[in-house]
């Protein structure tokens, strides 16, 4: 572990439990490959260590949403494994990064193609139909018009049609039955191409959302890709924040911002040194729990930007210089804290900070 300060928080990566999330799930997308999805720093975690930790392991295939995170992940992982952007770019601003664009718009194919036909050099690249996202992606008119006329991909090495399922997590939802129609629909039209379907939750959706190339994010980061069953995913993250004080307060003591806890009995007080500033959202005031060696810890009153504080009257063995586990341990899982928020488990992931010591786990 790296060397910690008594005050600082700590953020445990655990690099193997990704591995073997990626491992169960390229186990479930037999035959066809499974990619890794590391946008946003690896869902918070650290694009570059997750991403040489998946390589090794045997991932050759990379999602990342912005073009700068392709570049950076690319200087983590080194040559060979494709690394497409999501969002696109336009040919070369790619650095010499040999990354993969997605081209979501008859824009995108006309800039690529004109290119690959000016070089010489087909440009490789992944299409994006849209089939009910309204997001990104070819719209039915410009996928008619890429039907009707396939010369416009000439110049064009066309690795993947790709789409994005909208209601993976809900399994009953008509839209996934839908989107997979359209998607099959689209294809037919389309140069004979490796199609690319699903992600996390898509892959447990059953054989009709099986692909050449699954894309799974949230899964491989433990977030609960079947939100109406069991977590089949490892456990991958873990917060643990150091008391810096622990005060007794009589009862109709009010405790942080705007007054909005005050004690109902005498009560002991801990501030832990985390706070929305480190991305323990605002929104968990006086809904979290802690964990303290598998005991719930009560969060009460307001987030603030550097400090939170916790109700250990009841665990009277707590003192300062002890740690507080707030996500990770025993009640507290991402989705946990996330139902408690009122929100995702990726927002808990991807809003952690920057002032956290990091600690990754390698075997």
């Amino acid at each position: 572990m790296p060397r910690v300060a008594s005050t600082e928080a700590v953020l445990t990566v655990d690099l193997p439990a990704i591995v073997a999330n990626w491992k169960d799930l390229a186990a479930r997308g037999a035959p066809g490959a499974v990619a890794g999805v590391v946008k946003a720093d690896g869902y918070g975690l650290g694009a570059a260590e997750v991403g040489r930790a998946l390589r090794a392991a045997g991932c050759r295939h990379f999602f990342v949403a912005q073009l700068q995170e392709g570049i950076d992940l690319r200087a983590a992982i080194g040559p060979g494994p494709m690394i497409a952007v999501l969002g696109g770019f336009r040919p070369g601003e790619d650095d010499d990064a040999g990354l993969v664009p997605v081209m979501n718009s008859l824009g995108d194919v006309a800039a690529h193609a004109g290119a690959g036909r000016a070089s010489g050099v087909a440009r490789r690249a992944i299409l994006h139909v849209d089939t009910g996202m309204a997001r990104l992606g070819l719209d039915a008119g410009e996928l008619a018009r890429l039907s009707a006329d396939h010369g416009l991909l000439a110049g064009v090495d066309l690795l993947y049609v790709m789409t994005h399922l909208a209601c993976a997590d809900e399994a009953s939802s008509p839209m996934n039955a839908a989107q997979a129609a359209r998607f099959a629909d689209a294809c037919e039209g389309l140069p004979a191409a490796r199609r690319c379907f699903a992600n996390s939750s898509g892959m447990f959706l059953g054989p009709d959302f099986a692909s050449d190339l699954s894309r799974p994010g949230c899964a491989l980061y433990g977030i609960n890709p079947t939100p109406d069953r069991p977590n089949p995913m490892r456990q991958v993250v873990r917060l643990d924040a150091p008391v810096l004080q622990v005060r007794e307060i009589p009862a109709g003591i009010p405790v942080g911002y705007g007054a909005t806890w005050a004690a109902g009995r005498p009560s002991r007080v801990a501030t832990v040194a985390v706070g929305y500033a480190d991305g323990y959202l605002r929104s968990l005031s006086s809904r979290a729990v802690a964990d303290f060696r598998g005991r719930p810890v009560p969060l009460i009153g307001r987030v603030s930007m550097d400090l939170t504080t916790f109700d250990v009257t009841d665990l009277p063995e707590i003192a300062a210089g002890d740690r507080l586990t707030l996500i990770g341990g025993a009640g507290c899982s991402p989705d946990e804290v996330a139902a408690r928020a009122g929100t995702i488990g990726y927002e808990v992931l991807t809003s952690l900070g920057a002032r956290y010591v990091r600690d990754y786990l390698r075997g």
